[in-house]
């Protein structure tokens, strides 16, 4: 159910809408008329159908427009909705305009606005009226304006004040006229801009007492004069046409409409141009590791206070734009720097701005622009960029000077010999410049030397970086930290190289690389040149080293107890600064067969003269022998009072030993001498030894009893003039093929002594006779079986009274067997098996006989029989 609402009215003059209250409507002549048409309360789906009527006085009213029925217009209005001057248009299902192109005086009136309704019910209006008046002639507001400066004007830079005036003249019927004035530029915001004003002047009936002429032929009218002061500085956004809009609007019973709106041109403002130019030099070249100083010089024509704002850009090209070049410095118009640590900017005065770079590098090449920017204070503490500039490419080369220098090698000390020391120097001469940003390292090479038509690869020994770490060559590395390789920096030119000890196959050809790092910005070190030197040869001539020693006996022949006396003469070549260290040796004679093959280190002298005893065991005769060093090339062995045992062949074993490293020495060399003999032609007793036992086999637990019976062949001695050092050996197996165990031993002074032993058993030794001593074995056991035998160093007193020492004999083995006793093995534990079944029956029997009398035992409680006759047979 649709009811029509209120009509909203609304008149647009000149494409602005005029809106008036509802049942009042002011039109001017030639504007365009707009009446909307609304239902409330209408939920229909579809859209509502409109009819419009009119009426000049209000009680008979002619069809205008529908939307239901194209021929609903009279034929007045038919030709002017065919024209497109009168049309309605839908703005909704439920809303409807219509519109009145080019209103005339005859279009004054009321119109209204209905809707067909199908509703049984009648409920609310379904019809509308607006009347719409306005005045029977066209307005007549002018807007003059009135020049205080030429029409087209050029503002000065300094504060200056500008007046603009424009006249507003019209006529009045009685009612209250509102003018709104606006004056600004009128390209860049319409009605108002930057600087403009808005005044609005109410003009009652009695203000306009006083009538102007205006024109010929218009009628009498009042006249008002707005004025427009500017006093701010003029920016280049102040430049174009400045208006004067007038809209005129009209009130009645409180409500105000605007009818016309009308505009003139007062001033076209041109803007002086500020003349504002950058300047900096075109090509600029700086070594690598200075700084770059530019200075961008500014010419303006501006003497007021303006503030610059100066920024230095890179790029590498010098075409680039400046949003995408990078900012390297920036002076703000409140004189603050914003920069990076290596790149500083500085005003040295009011036209010159200086750009320092520290420490350039080859990044640093490409083309500075230098941009420069003006700004001037405007009101309310504002500021406005007046002017900006940017300089002509400045191409900037970074150099680099490529440090100028020679390598000179040299060998400080050369080897002659095997081991000997060498030092070669790597030196920086003719240097041209020394820089603080360059640092010198140097790497060594090792080529070998071969013939001119071979090519031979160099090894590297060692290299040092730029951050002065050493880094060893595959060939150089384990001698390097055995400190036999040395590398060193002795002073700033000068690098150091030594072996220590220089072998054969260090001969050849050595040279060194020195390079030359430059440091970057980041700190870091790149290598930049590399100069290298011309070889050095180390080489000698490679001759075996030959050592000779000479053997001689000063006393040919001697007798037993006297010195034996031997000199060794020692002579060599090709051996650099030789010691020698001496070695006495003695080998038994040619057909001795007691120990054969056989060569016993008596006594040495090393390199440094210190003395050693070897294998000299004689403790009674550790004074016995000497060796002494009589001359560099010459020693003498002496052996005093000598013993039969002592014959043999003596030879003297010389090492010789070349220095190396100070306090080392290498050997070099070594040689043995010819042999002296040592012979004692005596007809001597000859002494047999031989074992003996009564008890070969014996039983576990019983008493061993081994004799060894020493017998004298030839001449007879006195038994106080013969003394014997005694050992017994056992081979605890049935055969030999175990080492000997010493069991005990008597010296010729009567000392026993009798090594330590796992077994219980123990041993005992004496001497029974002059010429038999007994070994005992008490409480044998099973481990004592074996081969035992002794062996007999006979001592005969010589006619000096000196005890000599004679050939050490053995005896041949007797094996000995331990029994195991069975029956007395068996005795005891059979007695202790039949004690203990004997205590476990007795013990069980007792254990019975306990249970069974107390335990076990019920007491049996008989009833009394009756005493019945037996039944029959047949009765059971």
């Amino acid at each position: 159910r649709s009811r029509l609402s209120s009509l909203v009215i609304a008149a647009l003059c000149r494409g602005r809408v005029v809106r008036v209250p509802t049942g009042s409507l002011v039109r001017v002549v030639g504007t365009e008329l707009v009446i909307p048409c609304n239902v409330s309360d209408y939920d229909g789906p579809s859209e509502q159908n409109f009819d419009w009527s009119f009426s000049s006085s209000g009680s008979s009213f002619v069809e205008l427009a529908s939307t239901w029925e194209a021929g609903f217009a009279t034929q007045l209005y038919r030709e002017r909705l065919q024209r497109g001057e009168i049309a309605l248009r839908r703005t909704a299902n439920d809303a409807v305009e219509l519109h009145i192109k080019n209103v005339q005086p005859s279009d004054e009136g009321h119109y209204k606005c209905s809707t067909p309704s199908t509703d049984a019910t009648v409920q609310g209006n379904y019809e509308d009226t607006v009347q719409v008046k306005g005045s029977a002639w066209p307005s007549a507001l002018w807007v003059l304006p009135l020049f205080s400066r030429l029409l087209t004007d050029t503002w000065p830079r300094e504060p200056s004040p500008v007046n603009w005036t424009c006249r507003l003249v019209d006529i009045l019927e009685g009612h209250y006229i509102h003018f709104a004035v606006e004056m600004g530029l009128w390209d860049s915001k319409p009605r108002g801009g930057r600087g403009a004003a808005r005044l609005t002047a109410v003009l009652p009936p009695a203000v306009l007492a006083d009538a102007l002429r205006v024109d010929a032929g218009r009628r009498q009218g009042r006249s008002v004069d707005v004025s427009h002061l500017a006093e701010a500085r003029a920016l280049a956004s102040d430049q174009g046409s400045y208006r004067c809009v007038v809209s005129e609007w009209i009130g009645e019973q409180g409500n105000w409409q605007e009818i016309q709106e009308k505009a003139v041109e007062v001033a076209t403002v041109l803007i002086q141009p500020t003349v504002l130019r950058a300047a900096v030099a075109r090509s600029v070249s700086v070594a690598e590791g200075k700084e770059l100083d530019l200075t961008c010089n500014i010419t303006t024509d501006r003497t007021d206070d303006v503030r610059p704002e100066v920024a230095w850009y890179f790029s590498r090209s010098p075409d680039s734009t400046l949003p995408g070049s990078p900012v390297l410095a920036r002076l703000d118009r409140d004189s603050l720097v914003h920069s990076s640590p290596h790149v500083a900017l500085s005003h040295v005065d009011a036209r010159s701005y200086h750009l320092l770079v520290r420490d350039v590098s080859k990044e640093n090449s490409g083309y500075y622009f230098c941009h420069v920017a003006l700004w001037a204070p405007g009101h309310n503490r504002s500021w406005h960029k007046v002017a900006e500039a940017r300089s002509a490419p400045a191409s900037v080369d970074v150099t680099w000077l490529e440090p100028d220098y020679q390598v000179y090698l040299n060998a400080s000390k050369v080897p002659e010999f095997s081991d000997d020391r060498t030092e070669l120097e790597c030196h920086i001469v003719d240097m041209k410049s020394s820089e603080a940003s360059v640092r010198f390292t140097v790497s060594w090479y090792y080529r070998v030397n071969r013939r001119s038509d071979d090519v031979v690869a160099s090894e590297l020994l060692a290299v040092m970086n730029g951050d002065w770490t050493l880094k060893y060559g595959d060939r150089s590395k384990q001698r390097a930290q055995d400190g036999d390789f040395i590398f060193s920096k002795e002073h700033t030119d000068t690098f150091s190289f030594r072996i220590q000890r220089t072998t054969e196959e260090d001969r050849g050809n050595y040279y060194c690389v020195v390079s030359a790092w430059t440091r970057h910005r980041n700190d870091s070190w790149v290598k930049s040149k590399d100069v290298f030197s011309k070889p050095v040869t180390i080489f000698w001539a490679s001759e075996d080293s030959v050592l000779v020693v000479k053997a001689r006996q000063p006393k040919p022949f001697f007798a037993a107890g006297n010195t034996f006396e031997m000199t060794c003469k020692v002579s060599s070549k090709n051996i650099k600064s030789p010691r020698y260290s001496v070695l006495i040796t003695a080998e038994k004679p040619v057909g001795d067969l007691s120990s054969p093959n056989e060569t016993k280190y008596i006594i040495s002298l090393d390199q440094d003269s210190v003395v050693k005893l070897e294998n000299w065991t004689d403790a009674s005769r550790v004074d016995g022998v000497v060796l002494e060093k009589v001359q560099e090339d010459e020693f003498r062995y002496r052996m005093y009072q000598t013993q039969v045992s002592d014959a043999g062949l003596y030879r003297c074993m010389v090492t010789a030993w070349s220095p190396v490293r100070g306090s080392l020495w290498r050997e070099a060399a070594t040689s043995l001498s010819n042999p002296i003999e040592i012979d004692f032609q005596t007809a001597g007793p000859v002494f047999n030894a031989s074992v003996h036992s009564d008890t070969p086999s014996v039983i576990r637990g019983d008493l061993i009893r081994l004799f060894c019976i020493i017998t004298v062949e030839g001449a007879a001695l006195d038994p106080d003039d013969m003394a014997f050092d005694v050992s017994w050996f056992a081979v605890h197996s049935f055969g030999l093929d175990k080492a000997p165990v010493l069991l005990s031993s008597l010296d010729r002074r009567g000392i026993v002594t009798t090594a330590e032993r796992d077994g219980k058993s123990e041993l005992s030794l004496e001497r029974v006779s002059v010429l038999e001593f007994l070994l005992q074995v008490h409480g044998s056991e099973d481990q004592d079986f074996g081969n035992y035998y002794c062996s007999v160093t006979p001592w005969v007193k010589s006619p000096t009274g000196s005890w000599q020492k004679e050939a050490e004999i053995y005896s041949k083995p007797i094996f000995v067997t331990v029994k195991m006793d069975v029956l007395n093995a068996f005795k005891y534990p059979l007695l202790i098996g039949v004690g203990l079944s004997t205590v476990i029956g007795l013990l069980s029997c007792l254990i019975g006989y306990c249970s069974s009398h107390w335990c076990c035992k019920k007491e049996v409680q008989e009833t009394r029989r009756e005493r019945r006759r037996l039944m029959s047979m047949e009765m059971d």
